[in-house]
């Protein structure tokens, strides 16, 4: 991981949140694993984290609160009915939870603008030599 990424990941860890009710998203899952840099952390929260989140961080929006350099997402749009089973299957890398690469692919593919259609070639080109690795 690089030096820079660390940093972020020391920021997300001064809010203290509950490690089993969260998971890095955006452009964390592929900045986790050298594909490309990350310009801040995004995590998705199950909906009580989010609830006692607002009380203390007033939301920019009706979906985000921004502390720092992390933004917290109070719901994932299209996937946001799958929350905590995204969660709970996310991927333990470093002590940290990383929304699934797949997950992360559906995200990006619903939003579709232009920085994430390069992150899908990016996430679809990974995800290939993964399988031919493991078969």
């Amino acid at each position: 991981m690089n030096e820079t990424f660390q940093k972020k990941l020391e920021e997300l860890d001064k809010l203290n949140l509950p490690k089993n009710d969260y998971a890095v998203t955006g452009s964390g899952p592929l900045a986790i694993r050298n594909l490309r840099a990350a310009d801040d952390i995004d995590v998705v929260v199950r909906r009580d984290l989010w609830e006692l989140l607002i009380k203390k961080y007033p939301p920019y929006d009706e979906h985000h609160v921004r502390v720092g350099n992390v933004d917290i997402w109070g719901d994932f749009f299209h996937l946001t009915h799958r929350m905590d089973e995204i969660i709970d299957n996310s991927e333990l890398i470093e002590g940290y939870r990383f929304v699934t690469l797949e997950d992360t692919l559906s995200w990006k593919k619903f939003l579709n603008r232009e920085k994430d259609q390069k992150d899908i070639a990016l996430i679809k080109t990974h995800l290939q030599k993964e399988s031919v690795t493991a078969s």
